[in-house]
């Protein structure tokens, strides 16, 4: 037996031409690819985003109640590597990059072999000390780094067999052909597009002749929509035309399939970690806003050859930590203890359920759980977001280590605490994430209402979905102080004390409402709310005025790194919940009354 996993990042369900995209999107790949699987209707993504959504790809349970951002821990069962040691060929092939960096960096050694292509989002790939000609005009907010080496990578990728996509699945179909006669392997062909940049060649961008004279714009800012309709429009057909050239790469895969008859003996997978918003409810991205179903209800498509179920949809609720099991029951290997993640044999051959409901989001943000019909998003019980601690034993987060000021406050919990880590101590670090309670608590129906576009104040459902949510919570061994922050009992059930939709409707109306602050509103200068963060943390008045107002972690020099080349008033429409408009006016006036600080130079040191 043999199987074949095709996994995309940021792959948006309704795109897709078999799950009613609009018909201007050319995809034919996929729709043939519906004919050849069982199409499911309601899967969801688990913990997010990109990197804990591999953790739970390899390891069949869920992260997001203790770990942020991070790589595969010591305690981790990984499904390739448990394939591995059981005899199967377990082989790699991607171009994501977030894997060599050092929140990622144990996933792909769980494979006998594996194989790397660069490039992809401001990969720190190719070295150039000069700066590369950037666009004459571009929306782009953020030019930091990243946007930097973006434009030098895309200089090395000027013909389509040349961008990481291409080359990606050149080395999967080289895979195949190789050992297509062999048996016991398992292939993952991996590509980080369509994710952001949405940067592609020009005769997939004319599939979508439009008429566009406007800036340069293919990589959003994960931030509240001030672009036009017309440039809003235009990024999505850049998203389109990108996701054109993964269709026909699929169709590639799937070509290769019918050339050497493998649809008898190998399994295929076709799935993705999560959408995106590309304008919807007024954001572009993901991460900061709930995970509305744009960016949570995700597509997949399986091909079993021992049920040989074609053309035929699955409305089972499934998940992402579903995907391990399978693989192993698939090779006779047996899940661990650890894994809540179950086998979808069954559900493929004939959709028999395999949960009554699933949980999903990101470290310290909204808590939401799901039956299918319904999406219940819980929100912290107040402002401040807390107790909220990482759990790990590799401090160590997407592209950065944990500072040793972090790990002055940690403490190794004793072995046994939690079950998943293996009887193995585990360190408890304070942890951070930006507050979801602007957002407030939603309920939706989505049979009633898909686009969730009106929140439902229903104590009698909030009631049944809490206790759902707090059913799965226990399941995986969430920590106690999960509960404290979502004001939840760690025992017991919910009553009407618990109940939190009600009580948070203004939170959600006023998020409803919000608009991105206008930077003419705040005085220009370099000890101002309009100044690059990183310019403004460089003064020293300007950064004790942040302290005075309580923004101690706003100026500790973390976000410089992240974001320095914003302002706190772009910032403000990234992360409301970091930083709402109320504290932008309250910063501008401190600073105001500080006078107007030092000039600052094109080099961006104050004089």
């Amino acid at each position: 037996m043999k199987a074949v996993m095709v996994m995309y990042d940021t792959l948006i369900r309704k795109y897709l031409p078999p799950y009613g995209a609009p018909d201007w999107v050319h995809a034919p790949n996929f729709a043939r690819l519906a004919e050849r699987t069982a199409v499911f209707e309601n899967c969801y993504a688990g913990s997010m985003p990109c990197m804990p959504a591999r953790r739970e790809l390899h390891t069949g349970r869920h992260n997001f109640l203790h770990r942020s951002w991070g790589p595969l821990e010591p305690f981790d069962d990984s499904c390739p590597e448990m394939l591995t040691d059981a005899g199967v060929y377990t082989h790699l092939v991607t171009d994501h990059q977030h894997y060599w960096e050092d929140g990622g960096a144990t996933y792909h050694n769980r494979f006998r072999t594996y194989e790397f292509f660069r490039g992809q989002e401001g990969d720190a790939w190719k070295g150039h000390v000069a700066d590369p000609e950037y666009p004459a005009e571009s929306l782009k907010t953020m030019r930091g780094e990243k946007w930097r080496q973006d434009w030098v990578n895309r200089g090395h990728m000027t013909r389509e067999e040349d961008q990481p996509q291409s080359r990606t699945f050149d080395a999967g179909l080289e895979f195949i052909e190789t050992n297509h006669a062999e048996d016991n392997w398992f292939l993952q062909i991996e590509t980080f597009d369509p994710h952001e940049p949405f940067f592609t060649q020009q005769h997939y961008k004319d599939l979508y002749k439009r008429d566009y004279d406007g800036p340069q714009y293919d990589w959003p800012d994960y931030r509240m929509v001030r672009e036009t309709p017309e440039q809003v429009e235009h990024v999505r057909y850049e998203y389109a035309a990108l996701l054109s050239m993964c269709d026909r790469n699929l169709g590639r895969v799937l070509d290769a399939m019918d050339a050497h008859g493998m649809w008898d003996d190998t399994m295929l997978i076709v799935c993705t970690d999560h959408g995106f918003l590309l304008g919807e409810r007024g954001w572009w991205g993901k991460n900061v806003q709930p995970w509305y179903d744009e960016t949570i209800h995700t597509p997949l498509f399986v091909w079993d050859p021992r049920s040989r179920v074609a053309g035929e949809r699955r409305n089972s609720l499934v998940q992402t930590i579903d995907f391990a099991p399978t693989l192993l029951e698939f090779f006779g290997v047996d899940r661990t203890p650890d894994m809540t993640g179950v086998p979808l044999r069954r559900t493929v051959a004939d959709d028999t359920q395999v949960r009554e409901a699933g949980i999903f989001g990101a470290f310290g943000g909204h808590v939401s759980v799901t039956d299918g019909r319904y999406v219940y998003m819980r929100a912290c019980v107040d402002a401040a977001n807390t107790p909220l601690s990482e759990l790990t034993l590799m401090p160590t987060r997407m592209a950065a280590r944990f500072t040793p000021g972090e790990l002055k406050s940690a403490e190794l919990l004793p072995g046994g605490t939690h079950a998943f880590t293996k009887g193995a101590p585990v360190l408890k670090v304070p942890g951070f994430a930006i507050s979801p309670a602007p957002f407030g608590t939603l309920l939706f129906d989505l049979a009633e209402d898909p686009g969730q576009e009106t929140p439902l104040v229903d104590d009698d459902l909030e009631l049944r979905m809490t206790g759902l949510l707090l059913d799965v919570m226990r399941a995986s061994d969430a920590p106690a102080e999960q509960y404290e922050r979502l004001g939840l009992p760690v025992s017991g059930p919910a009553t009407a004390d618990h109940l939190l939709a009600r009580v948070q409707r203004a939170q959600v109306e006023a998020a409803e409402a919000a608009a991105p602050l206008d930077p003419a509103e705040f005085p220009d200068g370099p000890r101002t709310v309009n100044a690059p963060i990183r310019e403004l943390f460089a003064d020293e008045a300007a950064v004790q005025a942040l302290k005075d107002l309580g923004l101690e972690r706003l100026a500790d020099g973390s976000l410089s790194r992240m974001v320095g080349d914003l302002s706190l008033v772009q910032l403000s429409s990234l992360a409301s919940g970091l930083l709402s408009a109320d504290v932008v006016r309250a910063v501008s006036a401190a600073l105001d009354a500080l006078g107007p600080g030092p000039a600052v130079p094109a080099s961006g040191a104050a004089v």
